[in-house]
């Protein structure tokens, strides 16, 4: 038997591993991806949703750069809501709920059918080494294969075991085994490493509840989407959303669940990793909530054609006898039947801090880590370390300069730089409270702070880069448009009055008027006397670009579960809408957006005063002592990386920039 050899071998296809093995390949790499089961690629082992607030700019990044996630997710979707409307656009997130099996089979269709991609299913035994230098893998059924870097996004696997009362089993999810030995291995080798707890909830079938007595939520009317390429989802093009419904718990609830908290693996002691404090499991918020009466629950589904239903926020490790009778108190849960219970799992994480802003380890060369296994946790936040990892993986490989995103780039940026500078005390989650720049960091224009480095990476096709620069010309064009064009009080004043706006006494910019909260740029061009600037040629330029053939487009349109619709479908009128919509951002925070840019440009001049490498901080005395030990821990690459580390002070910053002479 004649076994390839490799360049790069990715371990574990989850939504990181997925990310980082097509990423590579795209790029030129001969990439091989390792898999358990080739049947659940990019499970959605908890809920079936993508996005969320700052997840979904993550996922909209993640497209931007020419990653799948966001591709995936449309052809995926169920259910699709924009949170946080009525705040400003730094807070708009989306959300789709999806068909779970669909997106592992659509996942599974554009990983076999991209180039310089193998799939391998089989469970990694142990990275091989020649001369302290990466080889390969050795797995289970015997085979070695060979490859000059390694990438393990093995996600909840490792040594991984899951609880239900005071049964323990050993397991990544439920009913599949755990990747044992490669913690001891990378452990022996000086990696750090720790456990980490997360859990589920159960899975009830919808034909034992009475939907009639659930709170109905709703999804978004005229639906969006993740990706920035101007094809129509299914939904998009008039399929029926599934809605999603509100429970709650109530006093019964409790009293039932406090019954089985004596065999609580969470209390007990028998669980000793940290769990998310933002999503903490139904006895957590009974303990740390103990005068609340009731809890809000969201029963989600899981496809299009199942009758299965997902209970966010009933995660819980209690006894199945115990969840269920706790179940069937709930008001309209009376006869509720369970596919499967709640429970927690256990699992092994290494440490970030060991790592550098590539994601490849200081400790070990040429091994790079992905996804949960970094502390982690989120499909979004797994899928963005994986598409890094991969990038630079392949341009290590081929000796080019690194790909970092800064802070003020990306979510993605704000995710690494806090794992490897800060590190983790519990699974890290993204919120937009996390990123300093979220005014710049929109979900709107994620393809237009991005796309262009995902070109220049090659991983954005020409078709998506033509429609990209022609999108940004048109918005470009608004804005001028807007700053040089002015309204009198004849022809707005009937507008104004109608959204009880301040009259005009004279003429005004289109500009100066959308500074005011109830105006829009599509109803305020409908008085600009001559007609409003959208091109006549849009069409036509459209028609030019969905001429071009590429790969990524070309299994966009091809994937069997909810296809979107033909290149010569692309609908200007929604293109036009999309431009405006982002004039219409740039003009009304153009205050704020000036103000973040200005700051960004003095912390980037901290960004680039670099650190050497091997510098000693302990030498420095006129740090503090805690700043020392911080420092010489985390080994920060620039004076502004070790700002952010938590103990260091801005009198130590000062004292660093006075020690290297700036």
């Amino acid at each position: 038997m004649i076994i390839p050899q490799y360049d790069i071998i990715v371990i574990g296809a989850g939504h990181a591993g997925c990310e980082a093995a097509i990423a590579a390949a795209r790029m030129g790499s001969k990439v091989l991806l390792i898999t358990k089961d080739m049947n659940k690629i990019a499970q959605m082992s908890c809920n079936p949703a993508i996005g969320g607030i700052a997840k979904g700019q993550i996922v909209c990044e993640i497209d931007a750069l020419g990653g799948y996630s966001a591709i995936v997710t449309d052809a995926s979707t169920i259910q699709f809501r924009m949170l946080n409307l009525s705040k400003g656009p730094a807070m708009w997130s989306p959300r789709a709920q999806c068909d779970k099996l669909h997106f592992s089979m659509n996942w599974r269709y554009v990983l076999e059918n991209t180039s310089n991609l193998d799939i391998w299913q089989d469970t990694v035994t142990s990275i091989t080494f020649k001369e302290s230098n990466i080889s390969g893998v050795r797995v289970a059924m015997g085979a070695e294969f060979d490859c000059k870097i390694v990438i393990l996004t093995a996600g909840t696997f490792l040594n991984g075991k899951l609880y239900i009362g005071n049964e323990v089993v050993h397991g990544g999810r439920m009913g599949e085994s755990p990747s044992l030995a490669l913690t001891e291995q990378l452990s022996a080798l000086g990696c750090t490493t720790a456990r980490m707890k997360t859990g589920t909830p159960p899975r009830i079938d919808a034909r034992s509840i009475d939907l009639s007595k659930l709170e109905k939520q709703d999804f978004d009317p005229n639906p969006s989407k993740f990706s920035y390429l101007p094809f129509k989802t299914s939904i998009q093009r008039g399929k029926e959303q599934k809605p999603c419904y509100i429970v709650h718990t109530n006093k019964n609830v409790h009293e039932i669940l406090r019954t089985g908290f004596e065999q609580s693996p969470l209390f007990s002691g028998k669980i000793k990793g940290i769990g998310p404090r933002y999503c903490p499991s139904i006895e957590d918020k009974l303990r740390t909530f103990a005068g609340k009466d009731s809890h809000q629950l969201f029963l989600e589904p899981e496809g299009w054609n199942t009758h299965e239903y997902y209970l966010q926020g009933f995660a819980s490790s209690l006894p199945l006898s115990v969840q269920i009778d706790a179940l069937q108190e709930i008001d309209g849960l009376r006869g509720v039947k369970v596919f499967t219970p709640g429970y927690a799992v256990e699992y092994d994480f290494f440490d970030p801090t060991e790592l550098h802003p590539t994601l490849e380890s200081r400790i070990v060369p040429n091994l790079y880590f992905a996804g949960q296994v970094n502390g982690t946790t989120g499909y979004e936040e797994a899928a963005a370390q994986g598409l890094m990892a991969g990038i630079n993986a392949h341009l290590k490989l081929n000796n080019k300069e690194p790909f970092i995103l800064k802070r003020d780039e990306a979510y993605i940026g704000v995710l690494i730089d806090d794992l490897i500078t800060k590190g983790v005390d519990e699974p890290y989650r993204m919120f937009t409270s996390r990123a300093e720049y979220r005014i710049l960091l929109r979900q709107d224009n994620a393809d237009s702070r991005l796309t262009e480095k995902g070109y220049q990476l090659g991983l954005v096709d020409q078709f998506r880069y033509q429609f990209t620069r022609l999108k940004y010309d048109l918005i470009s064009n608004y804005i001028d448009f807007a700053n040089s064009t002015t309204l009198s009080p004849e022809d707005v004043n009937d507008y104004l009055s109608s959204i009880d706006s301040a009259l005009l006494s004279h003429k005004k910019k289109i500009s100066d008027l959308l500074s005011r909260p109830s105006t829009s740029i599509s109803t305020l061009l409908k008085y600009v006397p001559r007609g409003t600037i959208i091109d006549s040629n849009l069409s036509e330029k459209l028609s030019k670009i969905s001429s071009i053939e590429t790969e990524q487009t070309r299994n966009l349109l091809e994937m069997p579960w909810g296809k979107t619709e033909g290149r010569g479908d692309i609908n200007p009128e929604i293109v036009s809408e999309e431009i405006l919509k982002s004039a219409e951002i740039s003009i009304k925070y153009k205050g704020y957006i000036d103000r973040e840019k200005n700051i960004a440009e003095k912390i980037r001049r901290l960004e680039n005063l670099r650190i050497p490498d091997d510098f000693d901080f302990s030498k420095v005395t006129s740090l503090s002592m805690e700043c020392r030990i911080k420092l010489n821990r985390y080994r920060p690459r620039t004076i502004a990386q070790a700002s952010r580390i938590s103990g260091v002070s801005p009198a130590d910053i000062q004292v660093l920039l006075v020690y290297f002479g700036r």
